[in-house]
């Protein structure tokens, strides 16, 4: 009877949940807020099913500025000799803005975590360059994803900017 009950408490701790919000039975990535303040809220959610990853933004502001200083963390499942960047802006339905990005390319790095094998870390704090432009208040969804010169994705999260 306890060899049992034993395997039925293993089955119960290896086995996935039915409980999740998933149809799949996957859990979701909880939603991170990446920065709050003057009017404008940023939220986020890892889109990737096998990893999570830290971002914050440290001016919250709805005029976007030329240069915005972000924090990200990450552990590379895949090496990164080019990674890019696609970014798809959406509001009511309605696709705003889609915009590539080479954020590491063959020869020419252009941040220190170019390169980076499989396994190690990135965390980058520093600034990106942005359109300098006015957030017109609203809800807009974001997708954003990052991936290597084999497609094969290295970060990707849904996004949703409140400006009020």
């Amino acid at each position: 009877m306890q060899g049992l009950m034993a395997a039925l408490l293993v089955w119960t701790l290896i086995s996935p949940s039915s409980s999740s919000g998933s149809d799949k039975g996957e859990e979701a990535w909880p939603t991170h807020t990446a920065c709050k303040e003057g009017g404008l809220e940023v939220l986020y959610q890892s889109c990737d099913p096998l990893q999570d990853f830290g971002l914050s933004i440290d001016q919250c502001a709805k005029q976007l500025k030329s240069n915005v200083n972000i924090r990200f963390g990450i552990i590379l499942r895949e090496d990164i000799k080019e990674l890019f960047l696609d970014i798809a802006l959406v509001s009511k339905g309605s696709s705003i803005l889609n915009f590539s990005y080479p954020v590491c390319e063959k020869d020419f790095p252009k941040f220190s975590f170019c390169g980076r094998k499989k396994g190690e870390k990135i965390y980058y704090a520093g600034p990106v360059s942005n359109l300098e432009i006015d957030i017109i208040e609203g809800k807009y969804q974001v997708l954003l994803e990052l991936y290597n010169e084999n497609r094969s994705t290295v970060a990707c999260a849904n996004a949703t900017v409140i400006c009020s």
